[in-house]
């Protein structure tokens, strides 16, 4: 896939700088000329799949209606007002792999994943926000967008999806093949199909607080180190059996104050959760795969690259795949970084790498979590 111009006449720098997080951006021709990358066959075949997350909403007489797949069976396509919604695409695609990787002038640790959907006349899925950046891609058909800054976002209570209850759009774009919208978080907006259409969402990764702090506390317990066990040889007789008494609080209190973080603590954290594939990603392992010599030899000669499932992230002298973190040292960092910034190694780049990093190819190659190129 050729470099494409994306964002019209405006530089990413600029993007960034006035769009992002701030206002949508209508980009007719972001990419001319563009067709679906698979046709509705394959998608409806992907959707069967166990480990590929789908969903199905239809709209019949005023009900919503919304079914997780794996997706057995659809409405027929001269059905009006139904929706086929698939998560992923770029997990099986390398042409929607390609296309992801257009926006990664937002970096990897923001990107998540292409989902495409489907909608025949009418169809759609109600007037929405997302917590999320996300750009809309009309790929085939048109699809009509309605959007608006509401501040109002409650939900219609008792449906199955969460559609505005009092939405007020404020513009109106008609989408053709090729054009694109820049939605920022919790712009409410509204898609409905014009004809047979198919949208590609490429979202971004927006994870809450919460669930972070969760997540690290989770990672923290493995590292916490606590000598040591409580005692109190002060005890006086208890004239409440029943209190907690006050001096085991303190007590405790200055032990629990000892656990502390830095920045290197969050750091491995971040690159390890930020990396961990999704829970529907399963990589397969070479069912032959070549011996170490007859490996580098062929790496030297074809280069190297990521699965699209693979997740590869650094920091400092961290480096991060796929859930999996180790430290390296500087002349195997400028490998790695090639690696993970290219997703890709040409041959003579090998010759810098160490025994350990070669290593360490060899296994990710043999897990499926890299290829010969």
């Amino acid at each position: 896939m050729k470099k494409l111009q994306l964002l019209g006449n405006i530089t990413p720098a600029q993007f960034l700088r006035d769009y992002w997080h701030k206002k949508p951006l209508l980009i007719r021709q972001a990419i001319p000329g563009f067709k679906p990358l698979l046709k509705f066959d394959k998608l409806a075949e992907l959707a069967k799949l166990n480990h590929v997350e789908s969903r199905l909403v239809i709209l019949a007489d005023g009900q919503w209606n919304m079914d997780h797949g794996p997706l057995q069976e659809l409405p027929p396509r001269s059905q009006r007002e139904w929706t086929m919604l698939v998560q992923g695409i770029n997990l099986h695609e390398p042409k929607a792999d390609e296309l992801l990787r257009e926006f990664r002038f937002v970096p990897d640790a923001r990107l998540d994943d292409l989902m495409v959907s489907f909608a025949t006349d009418g169809g759609g899925v109600g007037p929405h926000f997302d917590s999320y950046d996300v750009f809309l891609l009309q790929a085939q058909g048109r699809r009509r967008w309605r959007i608006g800054a509401q501040q109002d976002l409650s939900l219609v209570e008792g449906l199955p999806l969460k559609i505005l209850a009092n939405f007020e759009p404020e513009e109106e774009f008609v989408l053709e093949p090729g054009d694109m919208l820049y939605l920022p978080p919790h712009y409410a907006h509204d898609g409905i199909a014009e004809g047979e259409c198919m949208t590609y969402s490429i979202g971004f990764r927006s994870p809450s607080y919460q669930e972070l702090g969760e997540a690290f506390l989770q990672f923290m317990a493995d590292s916490i180190d606590l000598p040591g066990r409580y005692a109190d040889p002060g005890l006086q007789p208890a004239k409440n059996p029943a209190e907690i008494p006050k001096e085991m609080l303190t007590s405790i209190t200055e032990e629990l104050n000892k656990v502390r973080w830095d920045e290197e603590d969050v750091t491995i954290f971040m690159g390890e959760y930020l990396s961990e594939p999704k829970h529907n990603v399963f990589f397969t392992p070479v069912a032959k795969p070549l011996t170490v010599g007859r490996f580098m030899e062929q790496a030297a000669k074809r280069g190297l690259k990521l699965s699209p499932k693979t997740l590869m992230l650094y920091r400092g002298k961290h480096v991060f795949i796929n859930g999996e973190s180790f430290e390296v040292g500087r002349a195997d960092k400028a490998v790695l970084d090639v690696l993970a910034n290219q997703r890709s190694l040409d041959g003579a780049m090998l010759e810098q790498a160490s025994d350990d990093v070669l290593e360490a190819l060899y296994t990710w190659y043999s897990d499926g979590w890299l290829e010969l190129g």
